[in-house]
């Protein structure tokens, strides 16, 4: 038997049971994507396979027989009012009711974290169940909740949704997640000019200004995609159908595709469409072995009892490299010319964005809500080197704010299952959050679909799309860390040089630019 083992594997396995850093669950994690990689990949076509070997598409790693989709978002509104049968529970009558279901289904929702990325949108789900509590009564139970969350589900990519009404649980959530400065749950703030008081919103912004969330995503711009109230925003910003979720998640790394490209005519008219379609034959295979052999949609309580559909799934059709893309291009045609800096090159980051856009709405997927995959702006892995999450600008290159928003903003109408670019603010944000308000709001206006923002000073920071503490990396190569994601963010700091990015003031003659 043990000549039939593979010798790297068995490697790699005996250094993660005899790691001093991981935990127990961390090293039983590792050590079931070591199993799920001794199968055999899903058949590819040749094509197919080259363009994951060379490096121009990535499969994020999410194992070799994808037996559970990569996010999962429950219906959890229908579980609290029904319970569970497969669960033996059943529906919820207050709010301690509703918080121990939810605490319970958590551990049941599997994703390619083996932890829950989407936690539901908080207070829709839970306000119903206030009823006479006073304020202080939510508080002190919102609290013990968020706690509960970080300390028993401690994964940076698990995220909750908050807004866009003011009810005291949005008020509780915010209390608690700026007076805990957790890593997780990550945050995100729907909001909705029609919906959102001014005095809400500003509050959300002085949580920014203390611990780097929420995110705030624009309302009205992900109703008309998924219609109101049917999506969930998950792990690093996708955007995804609620009752359903992401299916696979694979990327083209653009960089590599112009290196690839004698001309601009040949990467527009050749190699991308090329590399597009062996994407999709990755996606299509990767998804075939889902819905067709792992029997997840069969077997799963959850789609059994009806907090999951099938048909809500959607492969994301992902790129990162944008920046380094242009540039490679600017190099063969435009010299000089640099993303960010140019208007030629900025419009021609554009061009890619669209095209990739008008490839993915008509390109069918053998499996896809819609029958499409959707595209995404992929945020970054910690062993990116050389690459620039998304569209986003390069670390170190980075313009004054407003100049910033502006560039990467007419981006975000083309990638339907989410694009997130991070500002860095000097700390002086904090003597003025309306600033950071009214930069928020002219980022909507200008168009942009995602608001994030990191403050200077802030032990508590976002990296690529998931937070970390900055005191934790310090010490994690000697301890280790309880949270799943800390390695990631060390890892990333080391790699992509995301805290790298310069931290800008907001000044009074840019906010006057930035409203006319």
């Amino acid at each position: 038997m043990s000549e039939t083992v593979d010798p790297l594997s068995l490697s790699r396995c005996q250094q993660i049971v005899t790691s001093p850093t991981l935990t127990v669950e961390q090293k039983r994690h590792f050590l079931a994507l070591e199993a799920e990689n001794s199968l055999p990949y899903p058949a590819l076509p040749e094509a197919a396979r080259a363009a994951l070997d060379e490096g121009a598409i990535c499969d994020m790693f999410e194992g070799h027989a994808p037996y559970k989709p990569r996010y999962v978002l429950p219906d959890y509104a229908k579980f609290l009012a029904n319970g569970s049968a497969w669960l033996e529970l059943e529906g919820a009558q207050d709010l301690d009711d509703a918080l121990s279901l939810l605490t319970i289904l958590y551990h049941h929702v599997p994703s390619v974290t083996s932890m829950p990325v989407y936690l539901g949108q908080l207070d829709a789900l839970l306000q119903p169940y206030v009823r006479i509590l006073t304020q202080e009564e939510v508080d002190i139970r919102i609290k013990r909740f968020w706690r509960y969350l970080d300390r028993t589900l401690p994964d940076a990519f698990m995220h909750a949704n908050i807004g866009p009404y003011d009810t005291p649980i949005t008020r509780a959530i915010l209390r608690a997640d700026a007076d805990l400065q957790q890593v997780s749950p990550n945050l995100t703030f729907i909001y909705d000019p029609q919906i959102t008081p001014d005095d809400l919103l500003l509050t959300v912004a002085k949580n920014i200004c203390t611990c780097s969330k929420p995110h705030i995503a624009n309302g009205p711009v992900n109703d008309n995609i998924f219609t109101k109230g049917g999506y969930g925003i998950v792990s690093c910003y996708n955007s995804l159908p609620l009752g359903g979720g992401g299916s696979t998640l694979v990327r083209l790394n653009l960089k590599v595709i112009a290196q690839r490209s004698d001309s601009l005519e040949d990467f527009f008219s050749r190699q991308l469409p090329h590399y597009c379609r062996q994407q999709i034959a990755i996606i299509d295979a990767r998804c075939d072995f889902l819905y067709q052999q792992s029997g997840f949609f069969e077997h799963s309580f959850l789609a059994r009892e009806g907090l999951i559909d099938a048909n809500r799934f959607v492969p994301m059709f992902g790129m990162y490299g944008l920046a380094e893309a242009v540039n490679v291009l600017c190099e063969k045609s435009l010299p000089g010319a640099r993303y960010g800096k140019d208007e030629q090159a900025n419009a021609l980051g554009y061009r890619i964005s669209k095209q990739l856009a008008d490839f993915v709405e008509n390109t069918p997927v053998k499996h896809g809500w819609r029958q499409r995959a959707m595209l995404h702006a992929q945020s970054g892995i910690s062993s990116d080197v050389g690459t620039t999450p998304g569209a986003r600008l390069p670390y170190g290159e980075e313009p004054d704010p407003i100049t910033h928003l502006l560039t990467v903003a007419p981006h975000h109408a083309w990638y339907k299952a989410g694009i997130s670019d991070i500002l860095t603010l000097d700390e002086t944000i904090k003597r003025n959050p309306q600033a950071l308000v009214q930069l928020c709001l002219g980022a909507f206006k200008a168009g942009m679909r995602e608001f994030t923002a990191n403050v200077q000073g802030n032990d508590l920071v976002r990296v690529t799309g998931y937070m970390v503490r900055l005191s934790d990396l310090e010490k994690y190569r000697a301890e280790g860390s309880r949270t799943n994601t800390t390695w990631l963010g060390e890892e990333a700091a080391r790699n992509t040089h995301i805290l790298e990015r310069q931290p800008r003031v907001i000044s009074y003659e840019q906010q006057m630019r930035f409203r006319q």
